[in-house]
Parts: structure tokens; C-alpha cells; sequence
């Protein structure tokens, strides 16, 4: 039906996202497919040391679930974060990825993690990297006729360590600035580490030259400090009526120190820097 319809069809999966668009006017499709049907898109399962989410999974099912909390402490973080208890009732993990807001947790947690999207479609099945699957502003991987059934991630193994914060002007409101951050940890230095930004662009931000600050050296305030400098060079985040770009650097700053602290406990004494 996607193929037949093309633009005129929207798919409804939790309808969070959609069903606010449909009541503003800001979409008109004359076709909804509803997917809440489709059983074989539900469910969380763990095998061989991977995490399989089924693109129909409500938010409030991440919650609740005991795999999710051990293996994926970074979901269990963040999903607590979205909304209020009403749309995480109704919301799911695939609407979210699929419709890419570059202010939800998700996209940015499916990065850190470097998860794996499933994506059908009338010529089979394949798999997209989450650093590659967010395109831009609303916009990811999927071809007009696929549609997301998936994702893949690896459970967290001994020696990984996961952090999340967010810093909104309410509870339950998007976020001006939010960090998702998965790391893997020798001898209590950083050896690897990947920093994800949302609410700073139109997709996921990796923060890379701040990650190669805080890489095999000594998890101190000096080497805080100047992953939380390097900031300037990896985010432009967009000023707006909810904050100016200073302040959302600022506030990038502050996220970095408290979810470095999570990481790594010695660095937390490091402040953060004004732009």
C-alpha cells in the first residue's frame, strides 16, 4: 500500500507524533496506514549477546522491562525522560527513530549505542547503521515503500559503562540540550567513547572532538575541561525562542561534566566554561 500510495500515505505506529501533526493541519495525507496490528512488530528479545526491539514497542514497555534495564541501561535512562506517562503509554521506540525529531531521546540513545535499524520493503530486508540512518531534519534511510520493523544493539558488556542527562524548562517538555553517552572503560581510563548530542542540529550530533579529549588520558578536571572547550568545534546549535546558541553551548557544557561524572567518577569536579 506504501508503494502504491507513495506521499499520500502515512504510517500510524504509537500516533505521539502524528496524530498532534493531523490536529495542527501540518500534515494532510490522504491514507493512514495503521500498524498497530502487526503483532510481529512488537516485543523485546535477547539472544547471543544481542538486544532486539520490535519497532511497535511502546516507550512504556523499555520502561518497565527487566531486559532493557540490564542490558540496556542507557534506554532505561532516557525513556524515563520522554513526555509524560500519557505518550509513553502510546508512543514507540520505531515512531520515534522513524520520524527523526532531532529534540527526541531515542534517535540520539539509538547512536550512542551504535544500533543497527531493520528496515523492509518490497525488495527484502536490510540493515542501516544509526549513525547512518539519520539524513536530516525530519528526513533518514527509509525509501518511500519500507518501512522500520527493528533495532539491533548490542548489550552492554563487562568494562561499558552508559550516561544520560537532559536539561528541559519543564518536566515532560523537549529538551534545549541532551547528552547520550556509551563508553567502554581500561584500567578506569576511557578507551573508547562515543558522545551524542540532540536538541543541537537537525540529527544526532557525535561530539568527537570532545570524545578525544577525555580518550586514554587521565579522567581528571584538566582533561574535562578541555573536552568541554572542544564542544565549540563539534556543535552550532540553533538559536531559537527557547534559547540562544550560548546558552545551549553552555548548557552542552554542563551535560558533558555530569555525564562524564557518570563515566568516570574522578572527573566530576571539573566546571563548566562559558562560551
Amino acid at each position: 500500500m506504501l508503494a502504491e500510495h507513495g506521499g499520500e500515505a502515512k504510517l500510524l505506529a504509537g500516533g505521539q507524533s502524528l496524530l498532534p501533526a493531523l490536529n495542527m493541519r501540518l500534515l494532510a495525507p490522504r491514507l493512514l496506514l495503521d500498524l498497530g496490528g502487526i503483532d510481529a512488530l512488537r516485543g523485546i528479545a535477547v539472544a547471543d549477546g544481542i538486544v532486539s526491539v520490535g519497532a511497535l514497542t511502546r516507550h512504556v514497555e523499555l520502561q518497565r522491562s527487566a531486559e532493557v534495564a540490564c542490558h540496556l541501561p542507557l534506554l532505561a535512562q532516557a525513556v524515563q525522560h520522554i513526555a509524560h506517562p500519557a505518550v509513553r503509554n502510546r508512543g514507540t521506540i520505531g515512531g520515534s527513530i522513524a520520524n527523526a525529531d532531532p529534540a527526541a531521546e531515542m534517535p540520539a540513545c539509538a547512536v550512542a549505542l551504535a544500533a543497527r535499524m531493520v528496515i523492509a520493503g518490497p525488495t527484502g530486508t536490510r540493515i542501516v547503521a544509526a549513525a547512518d540512518f539519520f539524513r536530516g531534519l525530519y528526513e533518514t534511510a527509509l525509501a518511500p515503500a519500507e518501512i522500520l520493523t527493528a533495532l539491533e544493539f548490542d548489550a552492554i558488556r563487562p568494562g561499558e559503562r552508559s550516561g544520560f542527562a537532559e536539561l528541559a524548562r519543564r518536566r515532560g517538555d523537549y529538551a534545549l540540550v541532551g547528552l547520550a553517552a556509551h563508553a567502554t572503560l581500561r584500567d578506569e581510563r576511557l578507551a573508547e567513547l562515543r558522545l551524542v548530542y540532540f536538541s543541537v542540529g537537525p540529527i544526532p550530533v557525535q561530539a568527537k572532538a570532545a570524545a578525544s579529549c577525555l580518550i586514554d588520558g587521565a579522567p581528571n578536571a584538566a582533561t574535562l575541561a578541555a573536552a568541554q572547550a572542544a564542544l565549540a568545534a563539534d556543535l552550532d546549535p540553533p538559536e531559537d525562542a527557547q534559547a540562544t546558541r550560548a546558552l545551549r553551548l553552555h548548557l552542552a557544557r554542563i551535560l558533558l561534566g555530569r555525564v562524564t561524572a557518570e563515566l568516570v567518577p574522578i572527573a566530576a569536579a571539573a566546571p563548566a566554561r562559558r562560551s
